[in-house]
């Protein structure tokens, strides 16, 4: 009888445990769909190489259309999108070291990125963004990571900006550029000195191709890892080097939801994501509220998330 008490009392216990831990994992899991979905959204496109119109037969699954891309970037001056670029990002949103300034209020703010240098971003993006400008007096500024390996190697002319057709977007302000690494190599499978070099040589380099252009102090200030291959070790090098690094990953970016600012994430564009796709991504992003210059749900997102 005594035995048969004793295992109805265990049967009871784990009963009870199990309820409570059900119970706790509840309110966890109602917690983190509550932070996931209030949480300010920041859309960070990730773009490579253009298709101009005329093109046939291009099998480049990363590379987006000419007429896709004027599509979607016209949209997003008629409305009032706020470009941002990694500095903008980096002071405002990730450090908030500086208030958002106040003729942005109102504004839902996105970021433009183009990888690896192609030479389409002279032939096709920088006309693109004179047409818009002179259309709509707005100017669109982009984000560029370039791996400065690919500068000025006459073997790869045709394939690859020069630093000259840099130069002459950066200093209509159209450009802003950043790292890709040196060689475009993976980060994680280098030792320690060749990581290094990739890091330190890329920056001294594009700083060398944009010098005493207004605004080169922040050239080369953030890293997009190539490959979207990084790992702790990789993160760390890059911190001496640059303020922040960017991903690859397909993700949205959400305000205060990230704790390391070198895991910044990109959506990835890819040619057949449509304009309207890519609209639906940029629609994502949250208005600034105008009365508070905050994202609206940001405070009730930071009580969940210390309550988490």
């Amino acid at each position: 009888m005594k035995k048969m008490k004793n295992k109805f009392l265990r049967f009871l216990f784990f009963i009870v445990l199990g309820l409570v831990t059900a119970g706790f994992v509840a309110v966890d899991l109602e917690t983190w769909l509550t932070v996931n979905f209030e949480a300010a959204k920041i859309t960070i496109f990730g773009f490579h190489n253009i298709i101009p119109n005329s093109a046939q037969n291009n099998k480049d699954g990363l590379a987006y259309k000419e007429r896709d891309l004027e599509t979607f970037l016209e949209y997003l001056v008629k409305e009032n999108y706020w470009f941002l670029d990694t500095n903008d990002l980096y002071n405002y949103f990730l450090t908030h070291s500086q208030p958002v300034p106040s003729d942005r209020l109102g504004q839902k703010p996105i970021m433009l990125t183009f990888d690896d240098g192609y030479k389409s971003i002279d032939t096709i993006l920088l006309p693109m963004l004179q047409r818009l400008e002179e259309r709509y007096n707005e100017k669109v500024k982009v984000v560029l990571f370039i791996n400065p390996a690919v500068i000025n190697n006459t073997k790869k002319a045709n394939k690859y900006l020069t630093c000259e057709e840099l130069r002459k977007g950066a200093i209509a302000s159209y450009y802003d550029i950043q790292s890709h690494s040196f060689s475009q190599q993976r980060l994680p499978d280098l030792n320690d000195e060749k990581l290094v070099v990739e890091l330190e040589k890329a920056q001294t380099r594009l700083r060398q191709c944009t010098e005493g252009i207004n605004g080169n102090d922040a050239v080369a200030s953030h890293l997009a890892y190539p490959f979207n291959d990084s790992d702790n070790r990789v993160e760390t090098f890059t911190s001496q080097y640059y303020l922040s690094g960017y991903l690859y990953n397909d993700q949205i970016f959400k305000l205060g939801w990230l704790e390391n600012n070198y895991q910044v994430p990109r959506v990835a564009v890819y040619r057949n994501r449509k304009p309207e796709k890519m609209i639906e991504f940029a629609e994502m992003a949250a208005k600034i509220a105008a009365e508070e210059r905050r994202f609206p749900g940001s405070k009730t997102f930071h009580l969940l998330l210390e309550f988490f």
